[in-house]
């Protein structure tokens, strides 16, 4: 019963997981220009640009002193899964007459906007890729500047998402005393086998109500 009960709710996380889904397409814009371009997963640009652009996480937080971007065009690329939710955010920024062309990605969209700065590696490759998605061109009357990447902020905790208080007064003392984390309901990660839990024990009673 025990090795049915992990397995049915193996079985029903994975289906859940799997149901949900992942990035699904990217939006591109160019707000000096007021154009706009769009890709989905299964287009291999898609991929193209993924790789162009570079991994999440990596660089630095502040944006680097060479970076001159006073005059540089800002090119939005947007990341979305279902198409609605947006999760990941690149700020590309095509240093005009030179080669070089700087990043901010931000990867936890919409939560937090801090991101890292780094150079793309192949910028000529990255231009001519936004250059075939129709965000390059010349700057309209309608357009603007787009949002520059703000400093990164530490996040803080509000009084909606504090940790619970886990302190409890000492018998003797009466001083608040850390409880541990069994004492307090666990130790933070056994909540997550409630649904699948809950979905298992269902299954087990109807599987197991007729014998």
């Amino acid at each position: 019963m025990g090795a049915l009960a992990t397995l049915l709710a193996v079985m029903v996380w994975g289906a859940s997981f799997a149901a949900a889904g992942g990035p699904t397409s990217v939006l591109v814009t160019s707000p000096q220009s007021g154009e706009a371009g769009a890709l989905y997963s299964s287009e291999k640009e898609y991929r193209q640009l993924e790789r162009l652009l570079g991994p999440a996480g990596s660089g630095s937080r502040d944006k680097p002193p060479e970076a001159d971007l006073v005059h540089t065009r800002q090119i939005n690329v947007t990341w979305m899964a279902h198409d609605i939710s947006p999760w990941r955010l690149d700020r590309v920024f095509p240093v005009t007459g030179k080669n070089a062309v700087w990043i901010h990605t931000a990867a936890n969209v919409p939560d937090s906007l801090n991101g890292y700065w780094h150079r793309a590696e192949q910028p000529a490759r990255l231009r001519a890729l936004l250059g075939k998605l129709g965000v390059m061109g010349k700057a309209s009357d309608q357009g603007y500047t787009g949002i520059f990447p703000v400093p990164w902020e530490w996040e803080t905790a509000t009084p909606e998402t504090a940790a619970p208080d886990t302190t409890t007064p000492d018998a003797d003392t009466g001083q608040k005393v850390q409880v541990t984390a069994s004492a307090a309901g666990g130790d933070g990660t056994g909540w997550w086998w409630a649904i699948p839990g809950a979905a298992a024990g269902a299954v087990l009673a109807l599987v197991l109500r007729p014998l």
